[in-house]
Parts: C-alpha cells; structure tokens; sequence
C-alpha cells in the first residue's frame, strides 16, 4: 500500500511546487522596482504639472493610511487573483509589469516634480507623512506607479465573477483610496492620476491584443496540444 501511495504523493508534490512557482512570477515587481530608486532624482529638465486645482486640494493625514497600504495591496491583491482565475492574474501581472518599465522609461524622458508643504503638526499620521517625504524624493511624479497598480488591480478583479459582492467592494473602495491619497497627502497631482488610467487602459488593451495574436502566428507544439490551458 505504501508504495501506491508514494507516486500519488509525489505527483502532488510536483504539482504544489509548479503552482507556487507560477505565483512567484510577483516577485519580478520589486525587482522592478529598483529602478524607482535610480530615477528617483532630480536633473536639468524638471518639470512641474501642479494646476490650479492642485493648489485648492488640501492636505489630508489621514489618507496617508490608504497611501501607505498599497504595497501589500497590491501583492495580495495577485494571489487573490491566481487562486480566483489563472488568465485573470497574468494578464494582470503582465500588464502591471509593462507598466512600470513604461513609467520608468517616462520617468528619464519626462521627470516631473512636486511642491510639497511643510509638516508642522506631530500628529502620527502627520509623522508618517513626514517619513514618507524623508524616503521618497519628490521626482518619479507622472504618471503615478500608485495609481496605475491600483487602477489595473480593480479591473483585473473585476474578471475574477466568482468573487462576491461585498469584495468587490471593498476592493473598490480600497483602490479608488489609494488613488485619490497621492493628491491628499501631496504626493501627486490630478494629471498623474489621469495619465496613469490612460496608460493603464491603453496597456490593457495592448496585452488584450498582442497575446491571442502571439499564440495564432507561432503555434508550438505546446500550444497544439492544449496543454498550455493548465497556465489559465
């Protein structure tokens, strides 16, 4: 009996290891995301997109909460996305990923800058902002990496139809918070918010179109035999 049950073992062993190893695909973002911190400075051509507007929106402590929470956000956000639809959770990774090198690459061609006001209340919510400011330089502004992870973490979950109601709300909740906290805590300005959907929307359509059309023009044999179908 024991040796019928070792292969079975094994073979479910084998297919734990190969199911976490595609998870661990998220682990590429940080990577990534030591670029932020190259770029992150300033040079000969910064520019400044602050409009009207900006100067009318105050500074808000408390959305620094919401600001501060994204990070984990989104990584659980990814997990939550592989364990409720496969396909769901690469198109988002994949577009998510291109996003950053798109930031990035817009970040050395374009940098841009923001007026940050001075902290002088000790709150801890105002101690949090200030050690926000300390860590991160005021450049890497257009378009906002917050708001474009955030924005593609909505509407990845959004495909994900077996998540309830009450999740998709919060979710909901949650992102578009963290969406609107870069302009209340002065981290950013309307138009990174506005850049970073258009960007968004545009990457998610890019990756809508080029994968199917990647699969069709080079056929392996992988792909023929349907076996690919266990990445989804």
């Amino acid at each position: 009996m024991e040796d019928e049950h070792f292969p079975r073992l094994q073979n479910s062993m084998k297919t734990k290891l190969r199911t976490f190893a595609r998870l661990l695909w998220i682990l590429i973002i940080p990577v990534l995301n030591i670029f932020y911190g190259v770029l992150n400075h300033g040079g000969a051509n910064v520019r400044s997109l602050m409009t009207a507007l900006d100067e009318r929106i105050p500074l808000i402590p408390a959305f620094i909460i919401p600001y501060l929470i994204w990070y984990p956000f989104v990584f659980v956000m990814l997990i939550v996305l592989f364990t409720e639809k496969r396909r769901a959770y690469y198109r988002t990774l994949i577009t998510l990923c291109l996003g950053l090198v798109s930031c990035y690459i817009i970040f050395h061609l374009f940098q841009t800058s923001i007026h940050r006001p001075q902290i002088t209340d000790h709150g801890w919510l105002s101690l949090l902002i200030r050690l926000v400011y300390q860590m991160d330089g005021p450049y890497n502004c257009f378009p906002s990496i917050h708001a474009l992870t955030s924005y593609l973490i909505l509407r990845g979950s959004n495909e994900c139809l077996n998540l309830s109601r009450v999740s998709r709300l919060l979710i909901g909740i949650t992102s578009w918070s963290i969406i609107i906290s870069t302009v209340f805590v002065k981290q950013h300005v309307v138009l990174d918010i506005l850049g970073a959907i258009v960007l968004a929307e545009l990457l998610i359509f890019a990756v809508g179109k080029w994968f199917p059309s990647l699969v069709e023009a080079k056929p392996s044999n992988v792909l023929k035999s349907g076996r690919w179908r266990k990445y989804l």
